[in-house]
């Protein structure tokens, strides 16, 4: 059996939180962005800067996700801010009417909590796991 203290390498948990940077993230993105593409004629300027700014955030998590694979040093901090800055941006997005969305009344306190819970589970991981204090 391994010693838990020698874990290290790009894999389990630190291989799952790359792919989600790194393909589900992404894709998330442009399945947001190509529904939302449509009201922009009617929601205008603040559609188009909430875009901007998920599409940053995106582009954030994509450079976290090839810097950790690629086992830059200082790829834990950006996966963190990254992982900040999506956080930030998701809450942003489900609490203002900027962005159109197909939510029942009451359901958006269930959304903010699900990615607040995401986020913070893979910020958590990131600074208490030993695979990734090893590899890093």
């Amino acid at each position: 059996m391994r010693d838990p203290r020698r874990v290290s390498g790009i894999g389990g948990w630190l291989l799952l939180l790359c792919a989600l940077l790194l393909v589900w993230h992404p894709l998330t993105f442009a399945l947001a962005a190509s529904s939302a593409l449509n009201a922009l004629p009617l929601r205008g300027l603040p559609l188009a800067l909430t875009l901007a700014v998920r599409l940053l955030a995106t582009a954030l998590g994509i450079a976290a996700a090839v810097a950790l694979l690629a086992r830059q040093p200082s790829a834990v901090a950006l996966a963190l801010a990254a992982l900040g800055v999506s956080a930030g941006t998701d809450l942003f997005v489900y609490t203002t009417p900027f962005f159109p969305n197909n939510r029942l009344p009451g359901d958006t306190q269930w959304f903010v909590a699900a990615s607040l819970a995401y986020h913070a589970a893979w910020i958590g991981y990131l600074l208490r796991s030993t695979r990734v204090r090893n590899t890093y």
